[in-house]
């Protein structure tokens, strides 16, 4: 049995190894910037979540004094 190599199968391997480890390391550093960017956006929508409470809140509290500066501009 000839266990010989045909000429640049040994090339042909090393490219692929070499390959494959790129794309590895592309995979990898994908994952740690998928999970950067989820963390990220959790983030935002939780400043967005209290953004928009900070808002209500002043709304309602603006609100308010309308309806008392409407009671000293008309007292009944």
């Amino acid at each position: 049995m000839d266990t010989t190599k045909p000429a640049g199968v040994d090339a042909a391997v090393e490219r692929l190894e070499t390959q494959v480890s790129r794309l590895l390391e592309r995979c990898s550093a994908l994952h740690e910037e998928n999970r950067l960017l989820h963390e990220q956006l959790r983030q935002l929508r939780a400043d967005r979540s209290a953004a928009k409470e900070r808002t209500e809140q002043a709304r309602h509290r603006v609100e308010g004094m309308i309806a008392r500066l409407r009671t000293m501009e008309h007292p009944e």
